[in-house]
């Protein structure tokens, strides 16, 4: 049975791309402090996006109904499905998040520029059958290579604000497509979400 699926995040590139791949959903974002246990960029990813995820099923499982305009709605947690995500950007086995100011963000594109590094989404999906929660939590990791840039145009780059608010300080999908010199794995993973393996996850469990 398809099941109503909601967004445990904020970003609007996660919501732009289930929406181009002619998904519905509902965005409800998770207020809970994210912990780590872990260093590896694969582990940190997946346990982020179970955290999101939980965060956000417990607060709709409280509220017996899934309801973002406090009326009488349809979708209970029997046929909802809770999808998290997070990504991060790491360069030597260095985790890269978003750079704290424009100083940070320089520092992070002088380190990835004229090399590879690694970008790592975890995703994690919750959902009930036959009155159990179940959990699928997997991770996609795809390599960016960049161009060398010089001084001037990591400079030019952050002054436009692009890299405020992106792991690792850049964003593939704009400005700075210009310098990247390939990919090896899924492009939509560095924009934030790996929806082709997201919907044939969802399609191999019967939700979509």
């Amino acid at each position: 049975m398809n099941k109503k699926i909601i967004l445990a995040s904020a970003s609007p590139r996660r919501r732009e791309l289930l929406t181009q791949i002619g998904l519905d959903f509902d965005v409800v974002v998770s207020e809970t402090e994210e912990k780590i246990t872990s260093t590896e960029p694969a582990k940190v990813v997946e346990e982020l996006s179970a955290q999101k995820a939980e965060a956000v099923w417990e607060k709709l499982a409280v509220s017996g109904v899934f309801d973002p305009e406090q009326k009488s709605g349809e979708a209970t947690m029997t046929d909802t499905l809770v999808l998290g995500a997070d990504t991060v950007v790491a360069c030597d086995g260095k985790i890269l998040g978003k750079p704290a100011d424009s100083e940070a963000a320089a520092a992070m594109l002088t380190m990835l520029q004229g090399r590879g590094h690694e970008v790592y989404t975890g995703v994690t999906i919750l959902y009930e059958e036959n009155g159990e929660r179940k959990t699928l939590t997997f991770h996609e990791k795809t390599t960016v290579h960049f161009y060398p840039m010089t001084d001037a145009q990591i400079r030019e780059y952050v002054a436009t604000g692009d890299p405020m608010d992106k792991a690792g300080a850049y964003g593939i999908q704009g400005f700075c497509a210009r310098y990247i010199r390939g990919i090896e794995g899924d492009y939509n993973n560095v924009v934030g979400l790996p929806v082709g393996r997201v919907y044939q996850e969802l399609h191999g469990l019967r939700l979509v």
